[in-house]
């Protein structure tokens, strides 16, 4: 029946019937601008909270002001004040020290253990083990930094502190020291908080990386005879530089910017042998009443995050346009 109404219809001149379409929805064209409307609540959101707030600083860093009265503009003095501010500089040498304990020594462990999570521990004892110590490693992540740095504080106390006694019970007495409260040692007392801090965030970063890694590879370079080293070195390392990238920056920046743990650890002390640029510019604002001075601290500090963030992304960018 179908035949002979197309071939009538043939016949007469017309053409064969085809699927009927629906006709255009009338009405206006979605316009391009009406997306922004969802980017405006993250626009203004990012202008109160992060660009007013930094004008304002930079603002009371051209001034003399104690936090109350009027400021009284200063110029540049307080920026030339921190060109010659031996404390300012030793806070920044300070800050490299922290970038040691929270980027590079984080990044090298947490790749290490990553790794022999993922093609030891969850090959021989299961994923659910892989897991279950990837949490573990995780934790002083989601750790309140207060809480941490009191349990912290309790184990590094010089008397009755659990290293010392520790220490003392394997008959290493002459190793208990002061650890907070000695210049010569607060600081890496602080540096090695840091690294079990910051070791979780990095090992679930490289963790969520190998598994996008084709397992060919590493079967091939095994059945060729080479160990995990060499596969980790030759093959993981080179697949995994997006993410290590990422990982060094992040880290980076949070080393530069640290706080809570420097002020319930030691507060600065002892004589400014931990001080950090974050932690100066407070002390500048609260304690010395100098706003206008810690307002150039806390000004150089962001301008110096700002700058090393841009590079970093741009250099990734050009890395990854290169592959």
């Amino acid at each position: 029946m179908a035949a002979v109404l197309t071939k009538t219809a043939t016949d007469a001149g017309g053409s064969p019937p085809g699927p009927r379409r629906r006709p255009a929805r009338a009405g206006r064209p979605r316009s391009e601008g009406s997306y922004a409307l969802y980017l405006l609540p993250g626009a203004l959101a990012f202008l109160v909270v992060i660009v007013v707030p930094f004008l304002m600083n930079t603002g009371i860093s051209f001034t003399e002001w104690s936090g109350v009265g009027t400021p009284e503009f200063t110029g540049l003095d307080n920026y030339e004040k921190l060109l010659g501010d031996e404390d300012f500089w030793e806070s920044f040498r300070h800050s490299l020290a922290m970038v040691v304990a929270m980027a590079v020594l984080p990044t090298a462990l947490g790749l290490v253990l990553a790794t022999a999570l993922f093609d030891v521990v969850a090959k021989h004892a299961g994923a659910r083990w892989a897991s279950v110590l990837r949490a573990c490693f995780y934790l002083p992540q989601v750790l309140p930094i207060a809480v941490a740095g009191i349990v912290w504080s309790w184990i590094l106390a010089p008397e009755n502190g659990s290293l010392n006694d520790l220490l003392g019970a394997l008959g290493l007495d002459g190793l208990q020291q002061d650890w907070l409260g000695d210049p010569d040692w607060a600081l890496y007392s602080v540096m090695a908080v840091m690294v079990w801090v910051q070791i979780g965030f990095p090992l679930v970063i490289f963790m969520s990386g190998l598994q996008r890694l084709d397992p060919a590879l590493h079967e091939a370079a095994e059945l060729d005879g080479a160990g995990w080293w060499r596969r980790l070195w030759h093959i993981t390392l080179p697949q995994l530089r997006p993410e290590i990238a990422v990982v060094l920056l992040w880290c980076t920046i949070a080393a530069l910017k640290v706080f809570g743990m420097v002020y319930v650890l030691t507060g600065g002390g002892p004589g400014g042998s931990t001080n950090v640029p974050s932690y100066f510019a407070y002390q500048n604002f609260f304690e010395n009443f100098q706003a206008g001075y810690g307002a150039a601290i806390s000004t150089v500090l962001t301008i110096l995050i700002m700058v090393l963030a841009v590079v970093a992304l741009r250099l990734q960018t050009k890395a990854e346009d290169e592959t």
